[in-house]
């Protein structure tokens, strides 16, 4: 089956077809279809139902086009998978964000009873206490958020809904998720297997977030074109990220000076948000904690928000509550 859409010229045609004709060869690879913009005529060729879904895609990019707006590559991602599976692409992704303008994107915080979208059709995230609006709230409102709370209080869960909600709405272009590769009582290195092999256990937590948010297909595309990137901490050594958010788990087995070593990677543009659990510390003396260093340090730091959940904002079983309340007895 064959297609053709008439270009139109100048900076409208490059809104369309993107820089080096980038958004047409991410229609190819997503949809296996042939795309090509010779002189006035795009023309898409394939199977007829993926050449139905580039259409769709195109039709998008028009429409955004004519408006004068860009589709960011997060929301021409999105539009993909959106025209595969069928489904209306939320009217963001339709009309989408200036490129090079994430402001009004990045001013919409999550609404009053914490509520957040995310890539799941009909799925919202919501903040389900006080203390977890308090969270989303400090994450929307400062570039850097530290959270300290026992499991079960929705940490790392929150901090990856408000990421996908921001990528999704344009106010990043970027994800990053981290986590300290330390051994809970295990040596790592007598584990079998390659060193991706060992550390993917570490990151897995933050991969489970995820699939609450995203359908399979969708976070694969995401993290084959970078938008998603899931790291252990050692490897954001030397880097700078601009327009990203940054999570880093399980903070708690950070070292201090790990610790200063991931705070300095926020670029231009970006957030970070850095969880923990104090009771939980891997490290051989607890005192070298990172996260507990760098939460007394910076608590008088303008822009930066501190959070600290307990035990009443523990949404997982009701057991899991009774069991930090009764660890917690044990201490005092």
């Amino acid at each position: 089956m064959e297609k053709t859409f008439s270009l139109p010229p100048g900076d409208a045609r490059l809104a369309l077809t993107g820089p080096a004709e980038r958004n047409l060869k991410l229609i190819r690879e997503a949809l296996g279809v042939a795309v090509s913009a010779r002189e006035d005529t795009l023309r898409i060729v394939g199977e007829s139902r993926a050449v139905g879904q580039a259409a769709e895609v195109v039709e998008r990019l028009h429409e955004a086009a004519r408006a004068g707006r860009t589709l960011g590559k997060a929301q021409l991602l999105e539009a993909l998978s959106s025209a595969a599976l069928h489904e209306p692409s939320p009217a963001a992704a339709i009309a989408g964000e200036p490129a090079d303008d994430p402001g009004p994107a990045r001013a919409a915080g999550p609404a009053a009873d914490g509520a957040l979208d995310v890539y799941l059709p009909g799925r919202r995230v919501r903040a389900k206490t006080a203390g977890q609006l308090a969270y989303l709230k400090a994450i929307h409102d400062h570039d850097l958020t530290f959270c300290l709370g026992p499991a079960g209080t929705g940490k790392t869960y929150l901090a990856v809904a408000a990421a996908v909600n921001m990528l999704k709405r344009g106010a990043v272009r970027k994800l990053v998720l981290v986590r300290p590769a330390v051994e809970a009582g295990e040596k790592l290195g007598f584990l079998p297997g390659t060193m991706q092999d060992k550390v993917n256990p570490y990151l897995r937590p933050l991969l489970d977030a995820l699939h609450d948010m995203m359908e399979f297909d969708h976070i694969e595309r995401f993290m084959a074109h970078d938008l998603i990137e899931i790291v252990p901490l050692a490897f954001m050594r030397g880097r700078t990220l601009n327009d990203a958010l940054i999570i880093l788990d399980e903070a708690q087995n950070t070292t201090k000076s790990q610790m200063l070593m991931f705070l300095t990677r926020l670029g231009h543009g970006g957030k970070m948000v850095v969880t923990g659990d104090a009771s939980q510390i891997d490290l051989d003396d607890p005192r070298d904690s990172g996260l507990i260093d760098a939460y007394h340090r910076l608590q008088r730091v303008p822009g930066i928000g501190r959070c600290a959940l307990d035990a009443e904002d523990i949404v997982r079983h009701p057991l899991v509550q009774r069991v930090v309340e009764a660890y917690g007895d044990a201490k005092s």
